[in-house]
């Protein structure tokens, strides 16, 4: 506001004119530009609520593609282990047959004969077969689990040489396995079962580089650390090398690729080597390959030396002394199998036990009601009728927390946690005479 003094001058008058319309438009100039804030601000507001609902739509979806991918991983995992499996299955299923024509006919000719010395001599080849057998068989149980990588301290120099047999078996008859082995091998910490695999996945692609046959060589040495490699870890390295025909740099620069190979259709899925390199990976160690054309190929596993100690085989064991003592008492023997529960049976009753035998976990909790005295539970783990030795020994522990409990089974490595956890020892089928009194004494010295 302005006050003007009479007499007005007219350029006062025009001066005061002007400056209210400047403040005018001033005014509207503010009022304007407060406008185009708020607009500005309500518009702000809302491209980051929009934002904001993309960036959760776009985690959502990485989140679901993460667990997708983990799906996929594991399925690609499990479908190695089992592609691995067919390599196997020609070469097992001929020596299968063979061991069980050591002793179906062994049998048979067991009813002919009356000489002491060969019918011992049967039954020694009878055993081995046997044996050989088993072993067989938990080695192929431990390439088909599925479960997590589990890495412990391994001895390398015994898994390889424990390998030797199955590789034989597995690759055709013209190709030999020779494994050179450091003394004092250092131990590594791996998955047992993984690395066994890996194992079996290298010397198959050796034993397919070469049509003609050949040998594959083994290698095992110590790296001792150096500063200016690898930072200065000590390594071990496993090589499998070949006398086949070599790869070129183009194949070379792609074998670790996921369904990468140069076999026939419907011959390999290419999962092999992508499932060594990954577990090298998974272990802290690395994979190189040396392979030159018409020569052949090495492929070495690197994987950072344990300084743990080495488990002991019998740690947790009675000692044989222990074992060899008489036993005596009661055993409820849970076992669906009819033959197999006879022999158990037998056997139990060699040791010096009375047997009460039910073949399922209700049947065991009625006859534990009604039973005088026990000493022992002795339980199969897997049983029909949907209720397994795993749910009996929680049900005993419930009610008899004092009864000792001993569990077997066929496919031992997937209850062991389980049992484990309730401090219960699983004996691994099939088992003999001894194996069966130490597991016994264990038992009743845990109780003790």
């Amino acid at each position: 506001v302005s006050l003007l003094e009479r007499p007005v001058q007219p350029i006062t008058l025009v001066s005061v004119m002007q400056a209210a319309l400047r403040a005018r438009a001033r005014q509207r100039q503010v009022r304007s530009l407060l406008a185009a804030r708020d607009e500005a601000a309500l518009e702000l507001e809302s491209l980051v609520v929009q934002r904001t609902l993309q960036l959760q739509q776009a985690n959502s979806l990485l989140r679901t593609e993460m667990a997708e991918r983990a799906r996929v991983e594991d399925s690609l995992r499990h479908a190695q282990k089992l592609e691995a499996l067919g390599q196997l299955t020609g070469g097992v299923a001929h020596d299968f047959n063979n061991l069980l024509m050591v002793i179906t006919a062994g049998l048979d000719m067991m009813e002919r004969q009356h000489d002491p010395d060969r019918r011992a001599r049967m039954l020694q080849g009878m055993r081995q077969a046997a044996h050989r057998g088993a072993n067989l068989t938990r080695q192929l149980l431990a390439f088909s689990r599925r479960h997590a990588l589990r890495p412990e301290t391994v001895d390398l120099a015994r898994y390889l040489h424990d390998m030797k047999e199955l590789l034989g078996r597995s690759l055709r008859g013209d190709v030999q396995v020779d494994i050179r082995l450091t003394p004092d091998l250092w131990p590594v910490h791996v998955d047992p079962g993984e690395f066994e695999l890996v194992l079996l996945n290298l010397a198959v692609n050796a034993r397919d580089a070469m049509p003609g046959g050949g040998v594959i060589l083994i290698e095992g040495e110590n790296r001792p650390g150096e500063p200016a490699t690898d930072g200065g870890r000590d390594l071990v390295s496993v090589s499998v090398r070949d006398t086949g025909d070599g790869m070129s740099d183009e194949v070379k620069a792609h074998v670790f690729e996921p369904f990468f190979t140069t076999k026939d259709v419907g011959k390999g899925s290419g999962l092999g080597l992508a499932q060594v390199y990954g577990f090298a990976q998974q272990s802290g160690g690395t994979v190189e390959i040396d392979t030159e054309l018409g020569v052949g190929t090495s492929i070495t596993l690197l994987l950072p030396r344990s300084h743990n100690a080495l488990p002991e085989m019998h740690a947790n064991g009675p000692t044989n002394a222990m074992a060899a003592d008489t036993l005596r008492g009661s055993v409820l023997l849970v076992e669906d199998d009819v033959e197999v529960a006879a022999l158990v049976s037998d056997m139990l009753g060699d040791l010096g036990y009375e047997v009460i035998h039910t073949s399922g976990p209700d049947a065991a909790l009625g006859a534990l009601a009604n039973a005088r005295h026990l000493d022992l539970v002795f339980s199969d783990i897997m049983m029909p009728g949907g209720r397994s030795g795993i749910d009996l020994a929680r049900e005993l522990r419930r009610r008899r927390p004092d009864l000792p409990v001993l569990l077997t089974s066929g496919f031992a490595e997937r209850h062991r946690d389980d049992a484990q956890a309730m401090g219960i020892q699983v004996l691994s089928k099939p088992y003999g005479l001894e194996d069966l009194r130490v597991a016994i004494s264990y038992a009743l010295e845990r109780k003790d």
